[in-house]
């Protein structure tokens, strides 16, 4: 892999769980439809990479989830935000508008 091409990957996984907590936050949400809305926006992550996170972020109580029966196989496990969720997400949120600014403040010519 080339440098530019880690370094793109290193930027996508730090906005990663940005990312999955915001569609979360809009609605609750099982996890191909997040793996969708990631690749509608060009941001690609593979089952291997958002059921750890998932994972990790319910320990962490910023989410929750409920078994939904479903008719077409196995029950389907759907994740929502709990009050620490966006909480935090509006810390993430504000830290974001902050670092965009900067940057785009050191990158203007």
């Amino acid at each position: 892999m080339s440098n530019l091409e880690n370094t793109q990957s290193q930027m996508r996984k730090g906005v990663l769980e940005f990312c999955i907590l915001s569609i979360i936050a809009q609605n609750e949400s099982y996890p191909s439809d997040i793996i969708t809305k990631m690749k509608e926006s060009k941001l690609i992550v593979v089952e291997g990479t958002l059921y750890p996170l998932l994972t990790r972020l319910k320990n962490a109580g910023l989410l929750t989830y409920r078994w939904v029966e479903s008719n077409a196989g196995p029950p389907r496990k759907y994740y929502s935000m709990t009050a620490l969720g966006q909480e935090f997400l509006n810390e993430l949120r504000k830290t974001w508008e902050e670092l965009a600014d900067a940057v785009n403040k050191a990158t203007k010519s």
